[in-house]
């Protein structure tokens, strides 16, 4: 008899990888009962990873949101499944154990049935207790093997993984190909060795396209014993997403394996209000190259989801090494040009950094320390001569043991700067935190919610949290897409950082060179995602072309680098504000 393989359409991560924002509830709501007439899908991904977070940035509460969004899959037998990132839980940083222990309680009585689990390091330790805590919340535990390809990443290193997943109580292993540059072979080995030792275990496979291996890898994965695929559809597939499950579907049945027909008409009406909900506000932040997939993300490793930040990094930085090319009689470079030489740069510190797997939020890490490696090199200084503190924090352990080991040189430059390595549990650097966390709800006179899922949200995500219950987040969402809406109209020229600068009037301090905006977004002086810290005081001596601060534009961590070196005289912006592109937010001298 034929083997039944699966769909799973991975409605989250379409939106995720391609652009800043979920759709509303409201649209939500709309589309789940076309997505059940549809008739193939066995699993959908509802929330995780960045749903809740961005649904309190345009002011909705994200409880209502999954309850609504999971209702109609549950009526209709359909599995519902989260991501979470197991020690950074729904966020880009650590979470109090406490408050990781209650999100799969939340979660289960929100109505998701299966929670996907990934450290971006693999660390087990870090997985551990979201296995644990799941299955004793009443959830299916998928535990994810973070794929990439690499001398470390064998199929004896994943195995290893899997056996101890296994041994926590996992009951799924998800082979997560977010960069799309698993081959297909081993996966197709990996599988069959996972099958063979624990058949009872379930395989599901997620691929981006990205490099355009994952079509492939999906036959392999399947040939091998895989038993749910993830999907998408248009008009958010292929490219930077996912493959078509259309595409998926004719493939797999002409290999003769047993697969679900599509509806077309319910395919078409949900293609008809995903493109909807992109007219509608979504399309201001969904970068068109996304559309586009390149082969030379097969050496890099850099997942698709990430593009669009990563060429807005590149754009913030173009201007200023191209001008430190120019003062030391260096040709310029076209930003075409640059994009291949940061593919390139990745590809070369990636080994010296241990092999991270490059996904959230070592990805971002990753490419800001080849991003500055290049500005540095451009003005003639070495490489990692700039590494953000983030970065520091994965190359010393706190988030977990790197794959592989550090280059001697890297090693050299912790000692230098007198920085220690961890050892410990990542976990043990972030106490438990939900009682204070009541306290405040108490304070403000707030509701802990039903399943204290209200209570959930503030521990998760507090800062946005507190934003939404202000009315701060819906204020701020609304200007943001008029300002988008704005921009979108055709411009005479494009403003460049440099240009910015020169051009903007100062009064204030009109012999100092103005630290300017290059982009809409929340100012970040320092990125560790706190209101407390505090931007650079006077006097604060900087060098051109280092890094003063951050825009978080689209999930971007775009550097804001100093275009002439000094003293900082003044700041006129706090931790955390929203900004536009061409607001002042100091002045260097």
């Amino acid at each position: 008899m034929a083997k039944e393989i699966k769909f799973s359409l991975v409605y989250r991560d379409m939106w995720q990888s391609s652009g800043k924002y979920q759709p509303r509830v409201d649209q939500l709501e709309k589309v789940a009962p076309v997505i059940v007439g549809m008739g193939c899908f066995d699993r959908i991904e509802t929330n995780g990873g960045a749903f809740e977070q961005v649904n309190l940035m345009y002011g909705e509460n994200p409880n209502r949101a999954v309850r609504a969004w999971t209702r109609p899959f549950n009526q209709a037998g359909i599995q519902t499944h989260m991501l979470e990132r197991a020690l950074n839980g729904l966020r880009m940083y650590g979470v109090p154990a406490d408050v990781r222990r209650l999100m799969p309680k939340v979660k289960k009585a929100q109505g998701v049935d299966i929670m996907r689990s990934f450290c971006g390091l693999n660390d087990p330790r870090n997985l551990e207790l979201s296995v644990t805590a799941a299955k004793e919340a009443g959830m299916i535990s998928q535990a994810a093997l973070s794929i990439t390809h690499s001398p470390v990443h064998t199929v004896e290193y994943y195995m290893s993984l899997v056996d101890q997943l296994v041994g926590f109580g996992a009951d799924e292993i998800c082979l997560k190909d977010m960069a799309g540059v698993g081959r297909p072979a081993t996966l197709g080995r990996l599988v069959h060795e996972i099958k063979t030792k624990y058949p009872h275990i379930v395989v599901q496979y997620h691929g981006h396209t990205g490099p355009g291996l994952s079509m492939a890898s999906t036959l392999m994965v399947a040939q091998a014993g895989a038993d749910v695929i993830d999907c998408a559809m248009e008009p958010l597939s292929w490219g930077m997403v996912h493959p078509d499950v259309i595409s998926v579907q004719a493939m797999l049945k002409d290999a003769g394996f047993l697969v679900k027909d599509i509806n077309m008409d319910a395919y078409m009406e949900a293609r008809r209000l995903t493109q909807e909900f992109i007219d509608d506000f979504l399309g201001l932040y969904i970068n068109p190259g996304n559309r586009i997939s390149s082969s030379l993300l097969v050496g890099c490793g850099l997942p698709g989801g990430m593009m669009g930040s990563m060429m807005s990094d590149l754009k913030g930085v173009h201007g200023a090494i191209n001008m430190a090319l120019k003062k030391s009689g260096k040709p310029e470079v076209s930003f075409e040009e640059l994009t291949v030489q940061l593919f390139q740069e990745v590809e070369h510190i990636w080994p010296l950094l241990g092999y991270p797997p490059l996904v959230t939020p070592f990805s971002q890490y990753t490419k800001n320390i080849a991003v500055m490696n290049l500005l540095s090199m451009a003005q003639g200084k070495p490489r990692f001569s700039q590494i953000d503190k983030d970065s520091w924090s994965m190359i010393l352990g706190r988030a977990g043991k790197l794959p592989g080991p550090l280059a001697p040189e890297i090693v050299e430059l912790a000692k230098q700067q007198g920085m220690e390595f961890y050892t410990g549990v990542p976990q043990e650097a972030y106490p438990d935190a939900l009682p204070e966390y009541i306290k405040e709800m108490e304070q403000n006179g707030w509701e802990r919610g039903q399943d204290d899922e209200e209570l959930f949200e503030l521990a998760m995500h507090d800062r946005q949290y507190r934003d939404y219950k202000s009315g701060l987040a819906k204020e701020r969402f609304h200007k943001e897409v008029a300002q988008l809406r704005a921009e979108k109209e055709p411009v005479a020229k494009v403003e460049t950082a440099e240009s910015l600068a020169l051009s903007y009037i100062t009064p204030k301090h009109p012999n100092a060179t103005p630290i300017v905006a290059t982009a809409t977004g929340r100012l970040l002086w320092e990125v560790d995602f706190d209101d407390r810290s505090t931007a650079p005081a006077p006097g604060t001596e900087v060098k051109e072309g280092s890094p003063l601060a951050h825009i978080e534009a689209s999930y971007a961590l775009m550097p804001l680098v100093a275009l002439k070196g000094g003293k900082v005289v003044d700041t006129c912006a706090r931790q955390g504000q929203q900004v536009k592109k061409g607001d002042v937010l100091g002045w260097v001298e």
